[in-house]
């Protein structure tokens, strides 16, 4: 886990990122990992969810408010480039202030059983820009790249939440994923991190290191976080064993 105060600076840094790479672009492509959306409708989701976000931190919340506005998109077309960026960062200033007046201590309402829930809410948005930070800029053909710290911490939040009982829940057909003999191993070659992702018990578990698993992944950082957020086609890293095990796999584990 990062500092709660480098999650903040991410969040605007991250944002920063996508602004730039969509100044001066036609901003009608659409988003393969959105089906629906365009660029323009992604960064316009992106900048509602954190002034959402920030509405909540700031207010210390006890329930969640309307996402309406960042989830009904339509309206959002040929809109100047320049002012989104504009928006798009100012947004992200706002969750940066509202986390910073409230520390990471401050309670209110979470989406999540979580005991810091300012400091959840700093986590999540940081890796939420990061991934929709992809999604804007792929189909517009600009290179995608992450800090080795921040794409190995988006990649461990991905696996704690998916290991969360509550998420059967919310998705009870993740119970299918449960059997003996299931497990895989996640290895990103150009940095110091490999995964084990156990399905054998009651729960799922995800659990650091190297074991020997039914199926392997492996390549490079970047790849293995838009293959697991389903951001890029698993024919981007090397697949060893049971590659159907693989693919049912990544079928049904959907978050972020």
């Amino acid at each position: 886990m990062l500092s709660f105060e480098r999650y903040r600076t991410e969040i605007v840094t991250q944002s920063e990122l996508l602004a730039s790479a969509i100044a001066d672009r036609d901003l009608s492509a659409p988003v393969p990992s959105c089906p629906g959306w365009t660029v323009n409708q992604l960064v316009r989701h992106l900048g509602g969810g954190q002034r959402w976000a920030a509405e909540v931190v700031r207010t210390r919340a006890s329930a969640p408010p309307s996402d309406a506005h960042f989830r009904e998109l339509s309206g959002y077309v040929d809109e100047d480039p320049a002012e989104l960026a504009s928006w798009l960062v100012e947004g992200a200033d706002e969750l940066a202030d509202a986390l910073r007046e409230a520390g990471p201590d401050a309670q209110m309402w979470a989406p999540l059983p979580v005991d810091r829930p300012a400091l959840f809410f700093a986590r999540r948005f940081t890796h939420e820009t990061v991934v929709h930070r992809a999604d804007g800029t792929l189909p517009l053909g600009v290179e995608f790249t992450v800090s080795t710290d921040v794409g190995l911490d988006t990649l461990a939040e991905w696996m704690e939440l998916e290991a969360l009982p509550i998420m059967f829940e919310f998705k009870p057909e993740k119970r299918e994923l449960l059997a003996p003999g299931r497990t895989i191993h996640l290895h990103a070659t150009d940095a110091p991190a490999e995964w084990v992702v156990d399905l054998t018990g009651e729960l799922i578990v995800c659990r650091e290191g190297h074991e020997k698993c039914s199926v392997a992944m492996r390549g490079p950082l970047v790849d293995l976080l838009l293959v697991l957020y389903g951001r890029r086609d698993v024919s981007a890293v090397e697949v060893l064993g049971d590659a159907e095990l693989l693919d049912y796999w990544l079928k049904r584990v959907t978050f972020g």
